[in-house]
């Protein structure tokens, strides 16, 4: 058997947190108009409930993020350096259209702002695998 390492848990915890954020939102996007049948209020409750689990998730997100940036010591100019920063832009969009989303209260701004986050945590999660190689 392979004998586990701090690199291991760093990428095993980037990994997992990456699970709930990503997956989670687009279960709970599939979700949705099943809930709406239930109750009105059935799919603010359950993102309510979600939120719980997704925002300290994007917190390990960030911590291990930067904690991978430190050991892999990433060569900052070509192509790896450009794709690490659009992944940063798209790490923030991903937070900042979660949070706009979370705050919404009319229907439209929780469609757009849901999108946003969604796509942008699955273009994060692209980029992330991408930089891995």
């Amino acid at each position: 058997m392979l004998s586990p390492s701090l690199t291991t848990l760093r990428l095993f915890l980037h990994v997992l947190a990456a699970t709930i954020w990503v997956g989670g939102q687009l279960t709970l996007a599939g979700l949705v108009p099943g809930l709406r049948e239930l109750s009105p209020d059935a799919p603010r409750t359950v993102a309510h409930r979600f939120a719980q689990l997704a925002w300290p998730a994007y917190g390990v997100l960030l911590i291990t993020g930067v904690w991978n940036i430190l050991a892999v010591k990433p060569t900052l100019s070509g192509a790896y350096g450009v794709t690490l920063f659009v992944k940063l832009i798209v790490v923030a969009l991903a937070g900042i259209a979660a949070w706009a989303h979370a705050i919404s209260r009319s229907r439209l701004g929780l469609a757009v702002w849901g999108a946003l986050a969604g796509l942008s945590s699955v273009a994060a999660l692209f980029l992330g695998v991408l930089l891995h190689g």
